[in-house]
């Protein structure tokens, strides 16, 4: 009698143990999605990015290890004063779990600087800085659907083979426009082409004259505009007006997605190369992803939307193998696990946080040429990730070192 009573507690204690193991810390899991919203890049990730990460987790089934996954958002307004304060109450007081998407550089640097400080994991999609994976790397801070890096071996490569070997920058003067003008500059060089100047000019600048003139004065061949969103659409309609391409020079989008096309349109934007992690209309898969994103936000998606989709996908992925929530356990596993789904094929995490997956060098078409609506790219190369993206053994990071 006495051993069966011993073994029924041992029983007991051991299967609350495993239950314990394999639960969320505090009885559910709680994700959130901080990018602009109102502004310069709303149209970028913005509301769309929420919906994508409700997309997730719906796909995924609601709930992992038996409890039930939150979504929660917020509009940091591109300023990592305001980022930085949402970061602390939702790690905090609201139990946030992992925050996520974090468009524009200064703000995700700052949150992930945070999320370190917290040992909270945070997981970019929408910031561009190799600076995230490199001198601010964090053991629980993840980059997954892009950097200036890919996109300099991308749009950059692609134009100093077309004979675009000078370049003047009009670059944002903010961590992702020095990011991403230093990076196309190295690539352009080490190509055997020139960087004749550069001028910078504030986030959400309406006009561009003076900058452009300054570009135009150069006589590089190649105007690069390492900014982003609206930025980048002013710039190429005011370039326009300027005479600039019908000039003979060209303008390189280093930074430019469907969202942005969708709002500049054809018209405007037709001949424009530019390098996504993601092409909505690429095979029936993305075709499939992409009919159910429409139906609930009336756009096709870009690589930002569809990177934040993939990383909510994963991260519950990892909670769901690692049998918990805590942090330790799951960004080892996220480092661990192999990235495969719609946006992420094949895709790997470096110890850096950096995911490695296949980018595609894309031009937009001209009106006549588009089929349906948002039939918008001619998919030019698949670039591979290992080109694309710095190997995280030289990425600068401490933790690979």
């Amino acid at each position: 009698m006495r051993k069966n009573l011993i073994a029924s507690v041992a029983f007991l204690l051991a299967s609350s143990t495993t239950v314990l193991a394999q639960s969320a810390t505090d009885g559910k899991v709680k994700i959130g999605i901080l990018n602009d919203q109102s502004g310069v890049y709303a149209d970028f990730g913005g509301k769309s990015s929420v919906e994508a990460a409700k997309m997730a987790v719906e796909d995924f089934g609601g709930k992992v290890l038996g409890v039930p996954v939150e979504i929660v958002d917020a509009d940091h307004q591109n300023k990592p004063d305001i980022a930085s304060n949402i970061a602390r109450q939702w790690y905090d007081t609201e139990q946030v779990d992992a925050i996520m998407e974090l468009t524009t550089s200064s703000v995700a640097l700052a949150v992930q600087a945070i999320a370190k400080e917290k040992k909270k994991i945070d997981i970019v999609t929408g910031a561009a800085t190799t600076d995230l994976t490199g001198k601010a790397c964090s053991p629980y801070g993840f980059h997954w659907a892009y950097d200036t890096h890919a996109l300099a071996v991308g749009t950059g490569g692609a134009l100093v083979k077309q004979g675009g070997d000078s370049w003047f920058f009009l670059t944002a003067d903010y961590a992702f426009g020095y990011s991403l003008e230093q990076q196309t500059t190295d690539y352009v060089k080490a190509s055997g082409g020139t960087v004749v100047g550069a001028v910078r000019h504030p986030l959400s600048t309406q006009d561009f004259s003076s900058f452009l003139l300054q570009a135009q004065s150069s006589g590089a061949k190649v105007i690069g505009l390492a900014n982003a969103g609206l930025d980048t659409s002013n710039a190429i309609k005011q370039a326009a007006e300027f005479g600039i391409t019908q000039g003979g020079q060209h303008l390189a989008a280093l930074l430019f997605t469907l969202a942005e096309v969708h709002g500049l349109g054809l018209e405007a934007a037709q001949g424009l190369t530019l390098t996504e992690g993601f092409y909505w209309n690429r095979d029936d898969e993305s075709r499939a992803f992409a009919k159910k994103f429409f139906a609930r936000t009336g756009k096709m998606p870009n690589m930002i939307h569809t990177g934040t989709y993939s990383a909510v996908t994963q991260y519950l992925k990892a909670v769901q193998k690692a049998g918990t929530d805590e942090t330790e356990a799951v960004a080892k596993t996220l480092h661990e696990m192999p990235v495969d789904d719609v946006f992420g094929r094949g895709g790997t995490v470096g110890a850096n946080g950096r995911m490695i997956h296949d980018m595609y060098l894309l031009q937009v078409k001209k009106p006549a040429d588009s089929k349906e609506p948002w039939d918008y790219f001619n998919v030019l190369a698949t670039i591979p990730g290992k080109e694309a993206y710095i190997d995280p053994a030289k990425s600068g990071c401490d933790l690979v070192k």
